[in-house]
């Protein structure tokens, strides 16, 4: 797995933790963890919607690597 797809995995799980966290109890995950510094927390979901798009553009990639990977495990 290349190192941009792990960022842009890790960087998903802290937005998708972030986003239940404050649906569920108003709760800031990044902030809390980074203090209110407004431009580390801008760049904080900037690099998450980014990493968002970057897995959306390679959709058809991973689909392809998934299905040959349950192809090889089923023979």
């Amino acid at each position: 797995m290349r190192i941009l797809d792990v960022i842009a995995a890790v960087l998903l799980v802290v937005g998708g933790l972030n986003w239940g966290l404050w649906g569920a109890f108003k709760f800031d995950l990044v902030a809390s963890l980074l203090g209110s510094v407004p431009f580390l927390m801008n760049t904080v979901y900037i690099l998450v919607g980014a990493a968002a798009a970057y897995q959306a553009l390679g959709w058809k990639k991973i689909q392809l690597r998934w299905s040959s990977r349950m192809s090889v495990s089923r023979a």
